[in-house]
Formats: C-alpha cells, structure tokens, sequence
C-alpha cells in the first residue's frame, strides 16, 4: 500500500489563516489507503494519485471576471470534482492507527446492512463506475446527484478520475482534455478600483479553522451546483463595468477592515438589548430566609454552649458522644447553608439571540449564522449495560437540535471499541435522514423518538400542517423497523462473523489438504467479528484475541455524516416517503470515535474518553463550545444549546468557563421514594452558588468553553487591551493569556500536535462574545463565523488518529492541567473546581422546558452504589491536593465554602451512626443525653426545631421545589449517610493509606422495553453489604423501643419522661429509614432472607452485649419486691 502525504498547495501557503501548518503537520503521518470490493481484493492508491489531488484542489481566488454559465454551457470544475471526491472518499473510510503503527483509512463500501440514502452518510449508495471492470461507485454532490468531471456526463468513480487525470487527462468517454484552471501566482493589482468576483468554490482556504475572512464572499451556487449569477448580483449588489468586474462603492477601502468597521456600523445602529438578566429572589422570601439563617445559628450557639456546661453526670459517655455529634452536625449545616445566602434566577431573550446572529442584512442577505460552533460529546463504554438503542436515540436528538447545521458536530466516544455500538450509531445516522427533516417541518418536541412515541396524549396538538398526521404514521413504522433493526444486531453480527469464520476455516483446510498437511491437527482460527463490508472489525471481538480485546484494540475514527454545505439544501416530495418540500434535509456532522487501548497504559476511564474527544473534535471541527451528555441524557428542549449561547454570547461571556443544566430524569416513581430527582440539590444548592461564582460541574448536561478546559486563566480584558490594543479583530496568540506559558513548550501542555495548537487560538477567538456595544471591551467583529468549513481532507482525519493513541498524553499535561482532570472517579467536580479556581465563572440555566432528560437506577441497591461512587470521589477530593483549603485567592469564600462541603459531607456518617444508635442506647440504659427534660433544653430544642421548619418553608418558595421532596430528600440522606457514604470514607481511607485503588461498575440503564413494567426495578431487591448498617439500625432501635416500653410498664416507679425522650428520637431514626425498610419488601416482601437472619443476629447480640456490660440498677423498691415475690426484673 502506498503512503498519503498532502503538500500545501500555493494558496495556503501563502494565506496566514491557510492549512500550510496543517499539512507540514501532517505529513509526518504516514496514511495507507485501501479500498476492499466485493470479491474482497484490496485496490490500493499510487502516491501520484493522491499528490495529483492536493494539486488540483487548490483555490482559485484570484478571478476578477467571471462569465456567467448557461444551461448549455454549464461545465464542472475539476478543482471542485476534486474537493468533492476527496471529502466523499474521507468520509466512506475507517481510519485505524494508534502507537508505533502506520493510519490506515479502510474505504468502505458498506457501512450497514441495510441501504443508506443520505448522500451526507458513509456508505451512500450511488451509480456504478463507467469504466471496464471496475465496482467503485460514482462522486455524488450535496443532494447525492452523481457529479459528472466532464461535459459528456460519463459516469467516473474517483480512484478512476485520478488514473484518467494522471495518465491522459482525458475524460474516457469523449476522449477530451478534462479543464483544469491554471494558477495565479500573482497577487492582483485592485488599484483601478476593480474588485474580484467570488470565485465559483472558494472551499480550500482552512475554513475550520481561520476566522478573519469576513470579506469573502458567500458560495453563489445552487442546489444543482451550477452557479447562479442573478443570486451573484442580487447578494453582492453588483454592478457591470468593463468585462463584468464589479466596480466598488467610491467610499471602499482597500483595508479589511474597513469591511469590519462597516459590519460594526450596522451593528451599532440598532439598540442594544442583553441575551440574558439575572432575575432577583423577591425581598419578602430572602430576607426573612437569610434572618432565620442568622437566627438559627445563634440559637445553635447558644445550646451547644448550654449542652457543654450542663453534662449529664449519670451517662457521661452518652452525653459526650451526644455532644460531639451535635457540634459536628452544626458545622456541616454551616457549611451547607452559608452558600445557599445568594441565590438568583435567571432568564435568556431568544428573540434578541436571532436578531443578532441569524437575521439577514445588508452585508448578509441570505441570513447565515454568525454563530459559533458547537461540538456535542456522548460517551459510551459497554453496550451490554448502556442498550444501543438509547445511546442511539441520544444521538438522534442531538442531530435534530435547533441550531445551525453546519455549526454542530456530534462526536460519541465507545470506549468498548464494539462493532454493536458502531453499527448502531451507523442505523442512527440512516434513520436521522428521515427523523431530523421531520422534527423541523412539524416542529417536533421532544427530539427523542423514543420518548416522542411514548408521550400519552393529542399528538396533533399545535400541529397546523395537514399532513402531519399521515407523516407522524409513516415514521412511526419507520421508526419500529429502526428498533427491530437495532434489537436485532447482537443476533445480525454473531450469525455474520460466524459465516466468515466457517468460511475461514474452510479456506485453511482445503489449503492444508492441497499442500499436503495433516488433516487431523487442530486449525488455529481466530474467531474474529466481521463488519458489514466483509472485513475485520479493528475494535473488540466477541472472543477477544491479541489487538482485538476490550483493553487492547486499535484507534478507530469514521465520519458516519460528513459535514454539511454551508447553504441549505431543500426537499423534494420525490426524495423520500415524507413530502419535505422547502425543509431543509442536512444533517450535523457526526462521527464516531473509539479512542486507542493497550495494556499497561492508564486509560483514565471517563475522563480520559472525554480528554480524547477534545483533541479529536479539535482537528476535525475546532468547535469553540462543547456540550457533553452521557448517552442516556438527550436533548428534551431543542432550543437548549440556544439558551445556553445567549450567556455566553452576552456581555461579560467571555468569563464564563462553562453553562450547567440541571439534570431531569424520567422513569422515576411517582413518590420519588429514593429522592432519584435530587430537587434540593438542582433547584437549591446549584441555584444558590449561581449567585456567588457559578454552580459545581456533575458531569453532564454541561456547554464548555473549549479554551476553558485547554487550563487557561479567564481573560484579563483590561491587560490585554492595553498591551495588544486592536485584539478585537486579532487572533491572539497562547501567550498573550499565560505569560509564562513558552510557545516552544507548547507540547509539553497540549502534546506534540502542532495542528492541535494551532486550533487553540482559534477557538479562543470564536468565542468571544459580538462586539455589538462600546461596553463590550473584549469580543469579536461581526460577521466573521459566516465562512464555511473546509472540507475534511485525509491528513486531517489522519491527525485526529494518531491524537486518539494510548500514548499521546504522555509527558503532557492532559488530565493535570488541560482537559477532564484524573485521579478521581468524580472527575466532574474536579474539573469544574480547578476552572473555578483559576478566576473562571460558571452559570446555571434553568429552562421552561427542561434542557435534558435522562434514566436514574430507581432500583434501591443501584441507587446506593450510585451515591457510593459520588461519596468516594468525595473523599477522595478531600485527601488531595483539589480540597478547597488549598486553593488560590481566586476562589470566593462562599464558593471556597460549597467545594469544602463537597469533600467532607461524606465524614458526617460517622457521626451520624453513632447518633442514630443513641435513641437506642438510651433506651436500654435507661438514660437520656441531658440530666432531666428542662424547660432550657426544651426552648432551644423548640426554637431550633423551628427555624429549621420555616426555613425548609422558605427554601421551598426561593427553589420551586415541593415540600415533600425536600422530606424525601432529608430521608434519602440519612439513608446514604448510614450506608454508602461509611463505605465511602472506609474506601478513601484504604486508597490514601494503603493505595488500594478503587473500582465501579457502569450503572445499568434501562433499555425501556414497552412491554415490561415502567416501575419493575423499584421492587427489585439485589442483595448489597450496603444494607446491613441501616438495617441493623432500625433493628436494634425497634428492641430498645420495646425493652425500655416494657421497663417502664413493670417499674414501680415508671420514668416516661426518659422514655419519651427517648422513643421521640427512635421514631425520628425510624420515620428517615422508612422509604429503606420500604424498598427491601419488594413487591411481595421478596426479600431475602440472609439479610433479615444477619440483621437479626447483629441486633440481638448487641443488645445483650449492652446489658451484660451495663445491666440495669435496680432500685430499693423493686429488691424489696423481688425478694417478696410481687416484682419483676426485665433481663
């Protein structure tokens, strides 16, 4: 096989914003190309084929007169054939590579099993090559239309257009010259005052990565391709002169920017109106919210005061455990309330968002956005526990979201490396070609299929088309044939790869037998899985075999939806079994990624899936955003990602560092019995550090600054303006953010990628807020994110590659400092904590309509692994160097407050199981944690009881949340607390002490089957040692209910005051577990019996531990009774 390397064509060499720096990057990779038919011969590409094509695919900037083409003069340009056939050929190969091994991109035929329409997709059927003997399939443009390279509209397939180009240049079916334009090396003279027209396919100038073209015309073609002068003149307002060049208005400058101050101009002639406000809590509930708060922390002061002089001189040792637990527990109510002071609402303006950024103009008549990109993330590791189909519907929410198609870039990372999940993503991207197009012409809600079919109800309603409901009946059976396809894969590829194999095994024996072997020795098959083509799939086999196992398999990268044209391309009522006239069928960018695996690397689980990812989307789209959601979170609201632009598009954006959405689930019980929804924590605490520097990072839902997550500082807005006073319409450069950041020790943070580096100040530039406002200091012109993508090129593709290798970050600062940050299962709050630490500011937008939706485990044992997961990286925040004690003046005191929380919540259990075993102590020695019951301690109880009861009122009206959430989340953390949360800090204890790493099993999701009972797993009861602290505590306070009850009946001096006091808090320990006790009956009480056996016997023995130690005093009375016979001594 022969090697690609691209050389840099003149144009880009000498454009600053060019891909010179990419392809002398690239071409230290080495790419082999290979095109497998259908008899299964590899054909494989000459280096002059492909050195011919970066030649002829340069631009062609330089016309200044341009004949208008007719209906009979209509010739396709071979630059732009080109261009096409490369980006088709890119986007219909798999590219393999990783560490010390050559990229190769295996050109496939066949993506899936069933028939692919989309011409965006790989695999997308077209004619079949003219030529003898060859099986390659036809160019197709935009609408999936063959292109025809000459006049005569002879059918050529590209490997066979580059052989015609090499060795005549001639088309073989007229037997005339192809017509190639000729280079311009001279830089035009504009002097005379005459401009150059816009050249018919300016695509090569690195439209993915520059963004100071603000003058360069829009692309005046067609849907056909044909270039359309009267569009031409009516966009441009251009006039004739001599030879058709366009003569400039008198006031022109030959400056750029001049063309920018005119865009500012017309700007600035329109008020300004903000994208967003931040909308106060009403006086009359946060000032008497913030009074109690005060209140109840002198009124705490004051009783542990009271409680420390006043010990209980009968139970000293049940007075000073009392004691210490009531001062740990006033602390942490100190730390989690002090943060809730601030809390704020916020609102976004979507009207004014379009105004500014999609509506035409006079330099932009046909309304092309001025938004910046967004890169969306959805990771996924094993299809087995994260179903296909809901990875699958994921990503068709996120292909039908409400934003500029060629601004969006789907990218989900398989971290399994599966042929199921890639051949689902692939029938995802099939189906999307008739799901998006739908979801835009009816104005669907929500993007899910899955959940839309499900919603109970008028689906007609607010629908005005007439044809709505015949559509929504043919999609509906569209979509059930999607499910039976998805379903039906595991089966679909076991009964394939077992074919190939036998096939296999045949081919080896009739080999052995003609070349004499012996017939009975055992073959040494591999049992490898195959893709549709007929190959090897590069990822993990179903028998893992060396390079083809979970932990060990190659990095593998397909385009499943090249990127879109830049202008829309409308339906036809013939194209599809839908009419989708005047709706526009493009379809975001997609790809799937499964990054590079081998054994004796630390892969750094999620985090270093998502690290992957942003280098990748880097090099391919360099969206300055990115949007990651886990893969059963889709978009539920598809204006989200325009809610989330308006913060940072507004004034003072460019100090966001990240936007979170809060997390809402589906599938969870009526009754919330294990507070799945986690309101409080949403609706209150997220709310409330809004209002200080921003809500915590927890791990999806969330839009990234992309130069956010490289660990750069915020900018210094004033400091840069003063040192680089033009920055407005400069890229800056790495430097200008980080002094003490050497541009020669740019690999050692980012790694050896130049094209990676190159990306970053691009991205920066990007996000800037629009500089539409003299009180924007530091933004962007307007208009500059209008010039269309480049076409994706191999040496591109083949970079993103080799950043996906196991080995790229090695000696970098990937996971330290850049990107998702290791050495923590919750990585999500780490990272968050370190933007936060360094001056950055996030928000928190809460939609009418929720942004996202997801599945939580409502299953009691999946819920208590879950918070276990959480508890740990709790812990383990705290024995790091990521605990707030340590970190920078940046970080405000109540946001220094919220992350200390954050590490030590987890370390209440331990005080809060041993206050839970207190009702029970005192119960069965008959004491109580203070002297007597005075009327002090029943002031301060009562006053403290209060305050806590109105502010959960008040909470409840500031946050939005229910009353009776806010118990079952009071519930949920006393079952957390006396479970999960000890498991927690006994885990962090073994790593810090004895480096005793800690591992966790993804949380199964629920592949929603119809038929099954939505609520089935509540009543599921799986056995956990989780279980055993709480169980035992209801247990052993239940005994000591009916013992001190009993004792008390048969005393002759019955002391209920004691009593009382102490079944009061037996009861409250009681009423916290019910939802516990609730979940282990099950459906029918099926719980197993071991637990009830354990727990039984963990109780009674420490019962009569307790009294053996400490048996009871018995009074005179009674041992005079005793001795006569009429008494009773309860044992």
């Amino acid at each position: 096989m022969a090697s690609l390397s691209h050389n840099p064509s003149k144009n880009a060499i000498k454009s600053p914003g060019g891909n010179g720096s990419q392809n002398n990057t690239s071409s230290k990779n080495t790419v082999k190309f290979a095109r497998r038919t259908s008899s299964g011969r590899y054909v494989s590409l000459s280096r002059e084929d492909l050195d011919m094509s970066g030649e002829i695919s340069g631009d062609y900037m330089n016309y200044t007169v341009h004949i208008p083409p007719t209906p009979d003069n209509q010739p396709m340009e071979s630059a732009s054939v080109a261009v096409k056939a490369e980006e088709q050929y890119v986007s219909n190969s798999l590219f393999t590579g990783g560490f010390n091994s050559v990229t190769r991109a295996h050109l496939m035929d066949k993506v899936i099993e069933s028939e692919v329409s989309h011409p965006q997709m790989a695999g997308s059927r077209g004619s079949n090559c003219a030529m003898h003997n060859c099986d390659g399939k036809v160019m197709r443009d935009e609408r999936g239309n063959d292109i025809a390279p000459c006049e005569c509209r002879f059918k050529i397939c590209r490997d066979c257009y580059m052989d015609a180009l090499k060795d005549t240049g001639m088309c073989p079916g007229c037997k005339e010259p192809y017509k190639i334009g000729e280079y311009e090396d001279d830089i035009p003279d504009y002097s005379n005052g005459a401009l150059p027209l816009p050249a018919p396919d300016d695509t090569k100038t690195d439209r993915r990565m520059s963004v100071m073209k603000p003058d360069k015309s829009l692309l005046m073609r067609s849907q056909t391709g044909e270039f359309d002068h009267n569009r031409w003149l009516f966009e441009t307002q251009g006039t004739y002169g001599y030879g058709n060049a366009y003569w400039p208005q008198d006031d022109y400058g030959d400056e750029r920017d001049d063309g920018l101050q005119g865009r500012m101009a017309e700007t600035l002639d329109k008020p300004w109106k903000p994208l967003s406000r931040k909308i106060p809590i009403p006086a009359a509930i946060i000032s008497p919210y913030r009074l109690l708060v005060v209140v109840r922390f002198i009124s705490l002061g004051f009783f542990l005061t009271w409680r420390v002089k006043h010990p209980n001189e009968d139970a000293i040792w049940l007075w000073g455990m009392s004691i210490v637990c009531e001062i740990w527990f006033a602390f942490s109510w100190i730390l989690d309330q002090i943060p809730k002071l601030c809390p704020i609402n916020r609102s976004t303006d979507l009207s004014v968002l379009r105004d500014k950024f999609d509506m035409p103009s006079p330099s932009n008549p046909t309304g092309r956005s001025d938004l910046p990109g967004v890169d969306l993330f959805v990771s996924t590791a094993d299809p087995e526990k994260e179903p296909p189909l809901v990875t699958a519907n994921t990503i068709l929410s996120i292909l039908a979201v409400d934003y500029p198609v060629e601004k969006v870039a789907c990218y989900v990372s398989d971290d399994g490396g599966a042929l199921l999940t890639f051949e689902a993503m692939a029938e995802a991207a099939s189906f999307a070609d008739l799901w998006v197009p739908f979801c835009r012409k009816h104005d669907i809600e929500p993007r899910n299929p899955e959940s839309y079919f499900a919603i109970k109800g008028d689906p007609t309603k607010n629908k005005s088309r007439s044809d709505f409901v015949k559509d929504r009946r043919r999609l509906k059976r569209e979509y059930d044939e999607f499910k039976v396809r998805i379903n039906g894969l595991p089966d679909s590829i076991r009964r394939r790869s077992d074919a190939f194999n036998a096939r296999e095994e045949m081919k080896m024996l009739k080999h052995r037998r003609e070349s004499g072997g012996d017939a009975l020795e055992p073959m040494k098959v591999h049992k490898a899985t195959w893709m549709a083509d007929g190959t090897h799939w590069p990822g993990t086999w179903a028998v893992s075999s060396t390079d083809h196992a979970k932990g060990d398999h190659a990095g593998i990268l397909q385009v499943m939806l090249k990127p879109p044209s830049c202008d829309p391309l409308m339906g036809c009522a013939e194209d599809k079994i839908i009419d989708f006239t005047d709706i526009d069928i493009r379809l975001p960018m997609f790809v799937y990624v499964s990054r590079e695996k081998r054994p004796g690397y630390d892969h750094n689980k999620k985090a270093g899936a998502m690290n992957a990812l942003v280098r990748a989307s880097a090099i391919l789209s360099n969206g300055p955003f990115i949007l990651n959601l886990d893969c059963d979170h889709y978009i539920y609201n598809c204006k989200a990602v325009r809610e989330g632009m308006c913060f940072m598009m507004d004034r003072g954006g460019e100090n966001i560092c990240y936007i979170q959405f809060p997390q809402r689930f589906e599938g969870v019980d009526p009754s919330d019995r294990y507070a799945n929804n986690n309101t409080v924590f949403f609706d209150g605490n997220m709310r409330a550090l809004d209002g200080v520097q921003g809500p915590v990072y927890v791990g999806t839902g969330t839009m990234f600054r992309r130069f956010a997550l490289y660990g750069f500082d915020p900018p210094n807005t004033d400091k840069i303006m003063h040192k680089i006073p033009d920055s407005e319409t400069h890229v800056l450069q790495p430097t200008d953010f980080d002094p003490d950041l050497d541009l020669n020790l740019l690999p050692k943070r980012f790694g050896n990628s130049t094209m990676l580096a190159e990306t970053i100040p691009i991205s920066e530039f990007q996000a800037r807020p629009l500089a539409d406002h003299p009180m924007v200091k530091y933004g962007r012109p307007p208009g500059v994110l209008r010039v269309p993508r480049e076409p994706l090129d191999a040496s591109t593709v083949a970079e993103a590659v080799s950043v996906i290798s196991c080995w790229y970050e090695d000696k970098t600062e990937w996971g330290d400092r850049v990107g998702w940050i290791y050495g923590s299962v919750t990585e999500d709050v780490v990272t968050g904590y370190r933007m936060h630490n360094r001056g950055w500011h996030s928000v928190y937008c809460i939609t009418k309509r929720d942004a996202f939706r997801g599945s939580a485990p409502i299953n009691l044992t999946d819920r208590l692994h879950q918070v276990l997961r959480w508890a740990t990286g709790s812990v383990e925040i705290f024995f790091s160097r990521n605990n707030a004690f340590l970190a920078s003046k940046r970080l405000k005191l109540l946001q220094r407050l919220a992350y200390l929380n954050v590490g030590i919540y987890p370390f209440t259990s331990i005080f809060l199981i041993v206050y839970c075993f207190l009702p029970a102590l005192s119960l069965l020695s008959g004491q109580f944690i203070v002297q007597t019951l005075n009327v002090t301690f029943l002031v301060y109880l009562l006053l403290i009881t209060i305050c806590l009861i109105m502010l959960a009122i008040l909470e409840v009206k500031w946050s939005g949340i229910a009353l009776e959430e806010w118990w079952r989340n009071e519930q949920f953390w006393l079952i957390s607390g006396t479970s999960a949360h000890l498991a927690a800090v006994l885990q962090g204890l073994l790593k810090v002490i004895a480096g005793i790493e800690i591992s966790f099993t993804l949380t199964t999701k629920s592949g929603g089957d119809e038929n099954e009972d939505m609520y089935a797993d509540l009543y599921l009861v799986k056995w956990t040692s989780l279980m055993i602290p709480p169980i035992v505590i209801a247990l052993v306070n239940i005994i000591a209910i009916a013992v001190a009850f009993s004792r008390t009946i048969y005393s002759s001096v019955p002391q209920w005051s004691k009593f009382i006091g102490g079944a009061f808090f037996s009861f409250w320990v009681l009423s916290h577990l019910y939802p516990f006790a609730k979940g282990l009956m099950g459906r029918r009480g099926k719980t197993p019996t071991i637990v009830f056996v354990w727990s039984g016997l963990i109780a009674i023995t420490l019962s009569l531990l307790w009294t053996s130690i400490s048996p009871p005093k018995a009074s005179s009375s009674e041992t005079a009774g005793s001795a006569t016979g009429g008494g009773f001594q309860f044992p």
